[in-house]
């Protein structure tokens, strides 16, 4: 390198004070706030909500549901009725960033891409967001096709529709606008209907397990209670058995199933559990869904 080349660089590089103090001050995009996703502040819309207004897939923002480590839901309306629409924050705004362990086994055909993401540069970080978002539709409408219950991807299937929402996840709401499904771990319960969640619960494990996945976070705090039945949610870290750590994150699953429920007065342990729903597993897979492409 030249110090001519040197000089050249500096004389054409930005050095105002108030430039370095903007790049500096830049933060990662965590939570928004529900006004600006509404269009109640002063300003521009939110990006992404002006983005998913203008493809058709929203008409308004209602409320915000429940902010979690990685993303915010909010009740939203569209075109196809009710939406939950999942907004994921940055990662670098993230509270869970240790998901290595998740994408352990997957094939990155793209040397330039692995590094970047393995480096987790900027541009690395971007393809990180978009392929979280992407994984969780991909995964959804394979669930949904295969019969499972889980809220229905309202974009797609094909990934040309569903990568254009980044770094939002569009499904149909379940529950109402007014009352929202709880997840299971803030459902108020009966014996019978503790009962008969542990039921679904276990089946809906086993279903996974029989299409050759393990959630990776299956627990009450995943799953929601609505008229009598058990919906999967939060399915980004879903993982296969090509993964190393398969077994290890099935029998979390197993052990983090049993320990959420005991709230509700079941009183199983992990490997009971893994037991039986290894057991489901070779039973009747549920009856499939026709997905229109």
């Amino acid at each position: 390198m030249s110090a001519r080349w040197l000089e050249d660089e500096l004389s054409d590089a930005d050095t105002r004070p108030e430039r370095r103090q903007k790049h500096k001050t830049k933060k990662p995009l965590g939570r928004r706030r529900l006004a600006a996703l509404r269009n109640e502040e002063e300003g521009e819309q939110d990006d992404v909500i002006r983005r998913l207004r203008d493809l058709g897939h929203v008409t308004e923002v209602v409320a915000e549901l429940k902010s979690g480590k990685e993303a915010t839901a909010y009740v939203a309306r569209g075109p196809k009725g009710s939406v939950l629409v999942k907004l994921y924050r940055e990662l670098e705004a993230r509270s869970f960033k240790r998901d290595g362990v998740y994408r352990e086994g997957q094939v990155i055909l793209d040397e330039r891409a692995k590094r970047a993401m393995e480096g987790r540069s900027r541009k690395g970080l971007e393809m990180l967001q978009a392929g979280w978002v992407a994984a969780e539709y991909a995964h959804l409408w394979h669930l949904w096709g295969a019969g499972l219950n889980v809220p229905e991807p309202l974009v797609g299937p094909s990934p040309y529709e569903y990568t254009q929402t980044t770094p939002a996840v569009l499904m149909r709401l379940i529950g109402s606008e007014d009352t929202p499904a709880p997840r299971l771990s803030d459902a108020a319960l009966t014996p019978e209907e503790a009962r008969n969640a542990w039921n679904q619960s276990l089946d809906g494990m086993a279903h996974l397990l029989r299409l050759g996945y393990a959630h990776g976070d299956y627990s009450t705090y995943n799953l929601l209670w609505w008229e009598n039945t058990v919906t999967i949610i939060d399915f980004p870290q879903l993982t296969t058995r090509q993964n190393p750590n398969f077994k290890e994150l099935l029998r979390r699953d197993a052990e983090s199933l049993a320990t959420s429920f005991r709230r509700h007065g079941v009183g199983a342990n992990g490997e009971a559990t893994l037991r039986e729903v290894q057991r489901r597993a070779l039973g009747v897979a549920p009856t499939p869904r026709v997905v229109l492409p």
